[in-house]
């Protein structure tokens, strides 16, 4: 059975922006990307870094020498130690997808009084 984390409140985390939690002992960056919620595991599975606190990113895509597209603009995040670069929805590795970090199910739980805010929880 999952255990759920109150993370805060749907608000505090901006679109585009995330926070970096501590849940049952385990860091987790919960990140808002167009509205939808994803949680991943404050650990690279490089060298330990805490990997959230690197950049969020976009995919580079190139067709060509000097051709470049960024493509899925804030859905990757960089390890601020050696650069390797995770999907931040599925926390697989953008370069080798075998190799990952632990992704979360997260629930945005909404309330019928219309005074509360959403709050958002973690299922680990």
């Amino acid at each position: 059975m999952m255990t759920s984390f109150f993370v805060g409140k749907a608000s505090e985390i901006p679109e585009g922006e995330k926070k970096i939690v501590v849940a049952n002992g385990r860091s987790i960056g919960v990140y808002n990307i167009e509205g939808q919620f994803f949680a991943i595991r404050n650990t690279c599975p490089h060298q330990g870094a805490a990997l959230c606190t690197g950049i969020t990113t976009a995919f580079i895509n190139s067709s060509g020498p000097g051709n470049f597209v960024h493509e899925r603009e804030g859905e990757i995040v960089r390890c601020p130690w050696h650069q390797w670069e995770f999907d931040i929805k599925t926390g697989h590795m953008i370069v080798d997808p075998k190799k990952r970090t632990k992704s979360y199910d997260v629930t945005v739980e909404r309330f019928d009084v219309s005074v509360e805010e959403s709050e958002i929880y973690v299922h680990l």
